[in-house]
């Protein structure tokens, strides 16, 4: 891909790109994305960079949104048709000082709305559940303190979930490769997985003609399925983010606002197949692209931060390692069933 980068890295599975994400995207071959995850920049709340090139920094939800709908478009142009996108965005707070009074920005809505109109059709709206109380202690915003319960409940509002909204370029040709979701027990991403009893007594009794797994494994996907289909994932560990393994390093930087793990790799365990290419444009620290090579997929990431994307590219490269190591099940599957030693050959 030729496109005027102040600097790139590359790995066997993933590449980082330190730009820019619009000239980055625009370089992208057309139709070459099976699916890009991320979350924008919220304007005006987190501003990562000096450049005037960071969405970030733009000086009016208006500004931002113009530049926002160039990266949209380029992200369609990219994306195999019939494939997706996931952002992951939340509402913003307002406040009286600077807003003339309390209440949200319907942030969600306005990305919402940038991407209809670039041709995206809107699929799904999953509400990611987080504490309120947390929340508070963190903004001690009016619309949640007690007091107000109790005094002003006019000013009282609930609390502000994240969401991810994922969108579908249309494919009126099926020019798209369908994705394959076959389960076995422990294939399940959160922190409430299916119980024993909830798969095994299982009301169905039999499996489809089409599953080529057991019926043990088809009850499992079931009840895997009835979680990841809640419009409401109540069981995200908001805790779980690649910060947090550079946390005790004074030398590394703290992205500001890491999208937590657990989200990334449901979406990407759900929406793409093994070998399949999944882009970022808001790389940060490389969250999105290390979950893709180390679920066996393609990362391709864009960082304008010259710090977060040297801590991406560490990053990327301990994955690379990571994802190439065996585990103890494939050195079993390595084994002659008869002898219970190394296969010939291996």
């Amino acid at each position: 891909m030729n496109v005027n980068v102040q600097d790139q890295a590359h790995g066997k599975d993933w590449t980082m790109y330190h730009n820019d994400c619009i000239p980055v995207v625009e370089a992208l071959p057309e139709n070459s994305l099976d699916f890009s995850v991320y979350s924008p920049p919220f304007e005006g709340l987190y501003i990562y960079s000096e450049s005037e090139a960071d969405m970030g920094n733009s000086g009016s939800m208006e500004e931002f949104l113009k530049h926002y709908e160039y990266l949209v478009n380029g992200i369609y142009r990219a994306t195999v048709p019939g494939r997706l996108t996931a952002v992951h965005v939340k509402d913003l707070p307002l406040y009286k000082n600077s807003s003339g009074w309390f209440g949200i920005e319907d942030f969600s809505g306005l990305v919402s709305y940038i991407h209809r109109k670039a041709g995206w059709v809107l699929q799904s709206r999953i509400t990611i559940w987080k504490d309120p109380v947390i929340e508070m202690e963190k903004t001690n915003s009016h619309g949640l303190l007690h007091k107000n319960f109790g005094q002003r409940t006019q000013v009282v509002r609930v609390g502000l979930p994240d969401y991810v909204l994922v969108f579908a370029k249309p494919d009126p040709e099926s020019m798209g490769k369908d994705i394959s979701q076959l389960r076995k027990p422990g294939d399940y991403i959160g922190t409430n997985p299916p119980k024993l009893h909830e798969y095994l007594s299982s009301f169905r009794t039999r499996k489809p003609d089409w599953y080529t797994g057991t019926v043990e494994e088809y009850n499992y996907s079931i009840a895997v399925w009835q979680r990841y289909a809640s419009p409401v994932w109540f069981d995200i560990d908001q805790t779980d983010v690649l910060n947090y393994r550079v946390a005790k390093d004074s030398k590394d930087e703290k992205h500001i606002c890491p999208l937590q793990l657990g989200v990334i790799r449901r979406c990407v365990d759900m929406w793409t197949n093994p070998g399949e290419t999944v882009f970022t444009p808001f790389a940060g620290i490389g969250s999105e692209v290390v979950t893709a090579v180390e679920m066996g997929r393609k990362g391709i990431g864009a960082e304008l931060k010259e710090s977060y994307f040297k801590q991406a590219v560490k990053f990327c490269k301990e994955a690379e390692v990571k994802a190439a190591r065996p585990n103890f099940f494939d050195l079993v599957d390595q084994l002659d069933p008869t002898t219970q030693s190394p296969m010939a050959g291996d």
